[in-house]
């Protein structure tokens, strides 16, 4: 059969995207975990030329409705590398990640354009997971955040001579998490202005020893996780920027949490060994905390990204 050249009117997809923290602490730009938090989006081609985007719960009413927004933006990016037309498109968004809170929220945006993207284009180019991280990280800058949002589970991340790469394990399943989120957002970029060029030789080594032990930690070890998530490459120099980040983060790791900053914050990352750590970490902030966090306990999504087509009956 002869691949299909155009998208029918009315071809559809659908899209699943999760929330990932990145860092975990000592793994700053490299280790990635996806949580059980998720963007949904769904794509229909129209014949009206330009896209429309309706966004549906966070973002709602304060980002774009057009081609600017960061979700068609990465669609029509894969749309352009492989040098075929966009076509007219309804999206409709229904975010529940919230935005500027360090749980990837742009990475989640564009995986799933770039996901929208390759189930329209199935049956006309075919785009591999090399490929999509490729595109991904062209677009946010780093793999550490899109690489869990597209795979799943655990991800380390780097940048070889041939580009992104990533490996992804299977965290232990007495891995939990729970996230407390403030009302106020912090930027990535303000939280990566405060790092310093450099770092003392013996915070470079003490990152390399803490970075492998997590690994073990969350794949095998998980009684470990206290020692494993400490760091001295970043937490502490974004500190003045988010006090109470800071202080909540100082007084769960002083009851024996792994609590860490969540990606460039201002959100906070409790990995427990167990899920009853879970609740005693909420309780502890409901207790000692004068600030409001929400709090989301979730699981470490182990799909990733994941697409439907839904095409228009009697088009295949």
């Amino acid at each position: 059969m002869a691949p299909r050249k155009t998208i029918p009117v009315g071809t559809s997809v659908s899209v699943k995207v999760p929330a990932t923290t990145a860092n975990l602490g000592p793994g700053f730009d490299t280790l990635g975990l996806a949580l059980s938090l998720y963007d949904e989006l769904d794509v229909t081609v129209r014949a009206e030329p330009g896209i429309h985007v309706r966004v549906v719960g966070v973002g709602e009413g304060e980002v774009p409705s057009d081609e600017s927004n960061l979700v068609a933006r990465s669609l029509s990016h894969v749309f352009a590398h492989f040098g075929i037309p966009v076509p007219g498109l309804d999206m409709v968004a229904n975010n529940l990640i919230p935005h500027g809170r360090g749980l990837g929220s742009s990475g989640a945006a564009i995986v799933a354009g770039i996901m929208a993207a390759k189930g329209l284009l199935a049956g006309i180019v075919e785009i591999d997971s090399v490929e999509l991280l490729e595109l991904a990280t062209e677009l946010e800058g780093h793999p550490d955040n899109v690489a869990p949002a597209l795979f799943g589970g655990l991800t380390i991340a780097w940048v070889g001579e041939d580009g992104p790469k990533h490996k992804k394990l299977i965290a232990h399943r007495g891995v939990s998490a729970v996230v407390f989120v403030p009302e106020a957002a912090m930027s990535t970029a303000l939280a990566r202005s405060l790092q310093p060029a450099s770092v003392p030789h013996e915070d470079a080594i003490f990152n390399v020893s803490r970075s492998a032990l997590l690994v073990a930690a969350l794949v095998q070890s998980p009684e470990l996780l206290l020692a494993a998530t400490e760091d001295r490459l970043h937490q502490s120099y974004r500190a003045s920027a988010m006090r109470e980040t800071d202080e909540l983060i100082r007084m769960l790791r002083g009851h024996g949490l792994a609590a860490v900053v969540s990606g460039a914050g201002p959100s906070v990352l409790v990995l427990g060994s167990d899920p009853a750590q879970r609740l005693t970490a909420a309780e502890l902030v409901a207790e000692n905390s004068g600030s409001a966090w929400q709090s989301l306990m979730l699981a470490v999504d182990f799909k990733g990204a994941t697409v439907m087509v839904h095409p228009v009956e009697g088009s295949a």
